[in-house]
């Protein structure tokens, strides 16, 4: 049995901003598309960010404070712009992004609210893309030594990247969470040759003494390592609408099932729905309620 921690919220932290697609923008970043489906799924879920003191910074809080997401741990910014990505989807409707740079989110700054809110949290989600700028990195390695359960989105968007860093924050992570080419690309940057993925996981295991690993492949399902013990979820079928956020998505049905302390065969099976129906609908955020959802997943289980 896991030991309870004090709340259930989780703290995501990182960039908040806006997709630039053809047809338009949407409110987007990997670790507040988490946030706002944990709090889809019941889940008091908060996001520590910073945007621009601009149109696109107001018309984002906006979006948050209709969303239900709190905005008293975003930041305003009056040097910096809103954080935009212009993306692109291809062919196999899979998303490409040029992210913009600087913006608001590359300058988070340490608050000492902070401290307890992140220690109280069940959970602290971060990925790789928030260290790009060193203002950034710095707030999130402070509140990763107060942070309890840290949940590593490793989430790589070339070339806003460094091995070093990877490797230190692959240190600290209590859960890492990446997509099958990630777990590659993490063997590649440790000289590590590739031979199945039980060899790649129990190597990141062990190198960085990481106890719970979870693995996105898509349409081949997905896999959690919990210690020595593996759980491996198959894909819910869905036509697909695009495949932006699902990853995201898929560890917000994890976590708000995992910090039930919930048996972790139907902790996958919540992660694995909860991304397969972002991928049925349009965009990462798609507007949908708790009930939506569940029928989903009654319906797909049925089959």
């Amino acid at each position: 049995m896991r030991e309870e921690i004090n709340t259930k919220s989780i703290y995501c932290y990182g960039e908040v901003l806006w997709d630039i697609f053809p047809e338009g923008a949407r409110a987007g970043g990997a670790p507040f598309n988490v946030a706002y489906n944990l709090m889809r799924m019941g889940i008091d879920s908060h996001m520590i960010s910073r945007v621009g003191n601009d149109k696109l910074g107001t018309d984002l809080m906006a979006q948050l404070k209709d969303w239900n997401i709190s905005t008293e741990d975003s930041q305003i910014d009056n040097q910096h712009p809103t954080g935009t990505v212009i993306a692109h989807i291809d062919e196999h409707n899979e998303a490409h992004y040029d992210i913009i740079k600087p913006v608001a989110w590359d300058f988070i700054e340490f608050r000492k609210d902070y401290i307890e809110k992140t220690s109280n949290a069940s959970a602290f989600v971060f990925g790789s893309l928030i260290t790009r700028s060193e203002t950034s990195k710095t707030t999130l390695f402070e509140l990763l030594e107060i942070a309890k359960f840290k949940v590593f989105d490793i989430n790589i968007r070339p070339p806003h990247y460094s091995v070093p860093v990877i490797n230190e924050l692959l240190h600290k992570a209590d859960l890492v969470k990446m997509n099958k080419a990630e777990l590659r690309l993490v063997l590649d940057f440790f000289e590590k040759n590739y031979v199945s993925e039980d060899d790649a996981v129990h190597f990141i295991q062990d190198k960085f003494d990481i106890k719970e690993v979870l693995v996105s492949k898509g349409s081949k399902g997905a896999l959690y390592y919990d210690g020595d013990s593996k759980y491996d979820a198959p894909a819910v079928p869905v036509t697909i609408q695009d495949t932006v956020g699902s990853g995201d998505a898929f560890l917000a049905g994890f976590l708000s099932k995992r910090i039930m302390n919930e048996n972790p065969v139907e902790v996958m099976k919540q992660a694995t729905a909860l991304g397969a129906f972002i991928t049925s609908q349009k965009g990462a955020c798609p507007s949908y309620d708790l009930n939506d959802f569940e029928l989903f997943r009654k319906e797909n289980e049925a089959k």
